[in-house]
């Protein structure tokens, strides 16, 4: 049958040349339909319980991460002509498509008692632009009065935010970038009229500046993969052909994989945008394999059509099985609920299946066209080097078997210890360089305002109106109080809040009266809460984001630092929850946390988990596929060994040196477990061909000599190819890059001499 195969794709290679060139026409047509996904990614399914509460959440109250923030910290800003140009900022800010609401020093506003109409209401602080210092100073000693504002747009140190709300409709759509780079341009002007520095934070800065940086990048990796193997064919190859002609086809290849997210519906995100460069990097060694058995074939049959039909009989269909395997470590990440796994998984699955097909059809066809093969062309197969390597791999396999046996075990046992160290973790702004201005800013809002990410706390009253009850009340303000106290919490924001600048307001604006109302006063304050409630609360002022339609539910709004995964987790479960209990315990009351960080939090955890149980799936499937080629569990499994070892070692590697386990970590294990067994399978299948016809000895000595010299090359390509990852200015990207290089690397080692052990020592027949 598989002569027939050969003949028939020998025979037909124009007609399939054809209809591949007809395919790559219409992909690359599709391609100009792709689009960019602009949506936050999100690991949480939504049938997860958190996620339909936060929904909910988001349902009544409005979004939680679509405030971008500016600050500052220079006394200068009170200067009268500076304070103008800041109240020129906000203006033009306000006029930006897609900016909801800007919230500074000069837009603040102060409630006033109504005695007339027995409620509180909102008066502009500014009322006109200030036309002297001394006017601005006393506008200034007003806002200092205001503690509701204190330490949320300014604190004792003279530091100032400005808080800009932005349409979620917006930030999820192609207007993103627009808008970003606005506010940004507007906040440059500030700074050159000025001389201020302004800090910007806030989860659509961060998300926008690492999205701009991220894509940026993806286009350097992969011109620089391009390069990289491009260099590493030539250098082994010496030939020009031997690199056009591979890069072509990966060409092809990165064509269809646009060409397949638009026919499926698929946007790019930052994961798929990977897929390009890494194609590039695992399809290579389909040609190098190719390329390499044809010149082996050529010296043998002399005629460059028997040897391609000799490359097809021999490698045609353990290619394929080795693409597949491949293919499988991508393809089950489509098992998760995780959308953006689910279709990077996909996309990445189906191209790497059709490398192979483009592969055998267009390298024969293209080789068939160029003259025979010059012996300057396959001087590389007695690369003094090379053959140096295959002599130490001979000798260690089968002199120094013991020895290979011991030394792994020691690494096996040091890699176990490794890997019970490792912690996962994970911070909402990850990866990005400590020097980099958006990690600097960062700090600068942890430092004086304790941190931008939002949580979000809601206190369900279990009744109608239940927000005016005294007593629940209290019990918030006692939270809050707790909540203040953390060095890495802002101060909170909630319907007490508002209760507390009302009490302040009803007793004239006078600081000291900024508190809950006592028994004497809430009376008074609580009626005229009551009646404004009634009136207009629920139609566009603060009560509105902080306590639902029917007076029921309390949102206490607050930001946290940026802890990480590992430390935010603890402090919710042993610090918040905790607190929350005591509080509450004798209260009809339910108290819920949910937002962006939580979510963030469960998200992490539940794609690390997911990954890893990809990573099983993909251990058995593959299994399953070597069995079925080589109908013997004893090969299977001697197969399995040089192939775990060397994620054993990554993850020892990772636990010796606090590299912690993240999404981008995580990643590396699954898919690459399907790109480094492709060495076993390469190596056994032609271990067991030549078993038929040579002892054991002499079958093993075989196999090294010719597929060593394959494994090599590849091994060098697949080193150098992610190696560049490592060049990066993102921390995941990085350990991509650096892990993958480092099992693939130490996989190409453990199949030429721990497994050729095995064999030795293990297989009998």
């Amino acid at each position: 049958m598989i002569d027939n195969i050969s003949s028939l794709i020998l025979e037909k290679r124009k007609l399939f040349v054809f209809i591949i060139l007809m395919i790559t026409g219409f992909m690359a047509y599709k391609s100009q339909f792709v689009q960019l996904n602009y949506d936050f990614s999100q690991t949480v399914p939504d049938s997860d319980p958190d996620m339909i509460y936060y929904n909910e959440f988001k349902d009544t109250f409005g979004e939680d991460g679509n405030v971008f923030a500016i600050g500052l910290k220079d006394s200068s800003i009170f200067e009268l002509n500076n304070f103008i140009q800041y109240q020129n900022l906000i203006d033009n800010v306000k006029g930006i498509e897609g900016v909801k609401g800007a919230l500074g020093l000069s837009t603040l506003q102060i409630l006033k008692k109504n005695t007339k109409n027995k409620n509180f209401e909102f008066i502009p602080i500014f009322e006109t632009i200030p036309k002297s210092q001394n006017d601005l100073d006393s506008l200034l000693k007003l806002i200092s009065k205001q503690n509701f504002y204190k330490d949320k747009i300014f604190n004792k140190q003279g530091a100032i935010t400005l808080l800009i709300t932005i349409d979620k409709n917006i930030l999820n759509s192609n207007k993103r970038d627009v808008l970003m780079k606005s506010l940004i341009d507007d906040g440059n002007n500030f700074q050159e009229k000025t001389k201020i520095k302004l800090h910007y934070a806030g989860l659509p800065y961060s998300r926008y500046t690492i999205a701009t940086n991220v894509k940026d990048e993806l286009t350097y990796l992969l011109v620089a993969s391009l390069v990289v193997t491009a260099v590493i064919l030539f250098i082994f190859f010496r030939s020009l052909d031997a690199v056009v002609i591979p890069v072509f086809i990966i060409g092809v290849v990165v064509v269809w994989i646009f060409g397949t997210l638009a026919l499926l519906g698929y946007k790019i995100t930052l994961l798929s945008g990977l897929l390009p460069p890494l194609i590039v990097v695992i399809g290579i060694p389909n040609c190098v394999y190719m390329i390499n058995y044809y010149h082996y074939s050529f010296k043998n049959f002399s005629d460059q059509r028997d040897a391609f039909r000799n490359v097809i009989k021999t490698i045609g269909l353990i290619t394929f099985i080795t693409n597949l395997t491949t293919a499988v470590g991508f393809l089950v990440l489509s098992t998760t609920d995780i959308k953006i796994l689910t279709e990077f998984g996909i996309i990445a699955g189906i191209n790497v299946v059709a490398t192979f097909f483009v592969s055998i059809f267009l390298l024969p066809t293209v080789y068939l066209y160029l003259p025979s093969p010059k012996k300057s062309q396959t001087n590389y197969l007695n690369y003094r080097f090379i053959n140096y390597l295959i002599s130490l791999f001979i000798s260690i396999s089968y002199n120094h078997r013991k020895s290979v046996f011991l030394i792994f075990t020691v690494i096996f046992l040091a890699s176990i210890y490794g890997l019970t160290k490792i912690k996962s973790v994970s911070y909402i702004v990850d990866d990005v360089p400590s020097e980099s201005s958006l990690m600097k800013d960062l700090k600068f809002f942890e430092k004086n305002f304790s941190g931008v990410m939002p949580l979000e706390i809601v206190v369900d009253t279990k009744m109608k109106r239940g927000v005016q009850n005294i007593n629940t009340l209290k019990k918030v303000d006692n939270l809050e109080k707790f909540l203040s106290d953390k060095d890495y919490v802002s101060s909170p924001i909630s319907i007490v809040s508002f209760v507390k600048a009302s009490r302040q307001a009803y007793y004239n604006n006078n600081p000291f009266y900024y508190s809950m109302p006592n028994n004497r006063d809430k009376n008074f304050i609580l009626r005229y809460i009551a009646d404004g409630y009634q009136n207009n609360i629920s139609e566009d002022n603060i009560s509105k984001s902080f306590v639902d339609s029917v007076g029921q539910k309390i949102r206490i709004s607050l930001n946290i630092a940026d802890l990480g995964s590992l430390r935010l987790d603890s402090i919710v479960n042993n610090v918040f929850k905790p607190k929350i209990d005591e509080l509450f315990s004798n209260s009809k009351s339910e108290v819920i946390l949910t937002g962006t960080t939580l979510t963030f939090i469960k998200g992490i955890n539940f794609l690390i988990e997911n990954l890893l149980q990809s990573m099983l799936l993909a251990f058995l499937i593959i299994s399953l596929i070597m069995s079925a080629l080589f109908k013997n569990i004893k090969m299977v499994i001697i197969s399995l060994i040089p192939n775990i070892i060397p994620l054993l070692i990554a993850g020892g590697i990772m636990g010796f040196l606090s590299i912690p386990l993240k999404p981008s970590s995580a990643l590396v294990f699954s898919i690459v477990f399907g790109i480094s067994v492709d060495y076993s399978i390469h190596f056994l299948a032609k271990f067991k061909n030549e078993l038929t016809r040579n002892s054991l000895s002499d079958s093993i000595l075989l196999t090294i000599n010719q597929t060593g010299k394959s494994m090599i090359f590849t091994s060098f390509i697949l080193f150098f190819g992610f190696i560049i990852f490592a060049f990066s200015n993102f921390g995941g990207t990085i350990v991509l890059g650096v892990l993958t290089s480092i099992i693939l690397f130490v996989a190409m080692i453990t199949n030429l001499t721990l497994l050729p052990s095995i064999i030795l020592h293990f297989y009998k027949k």
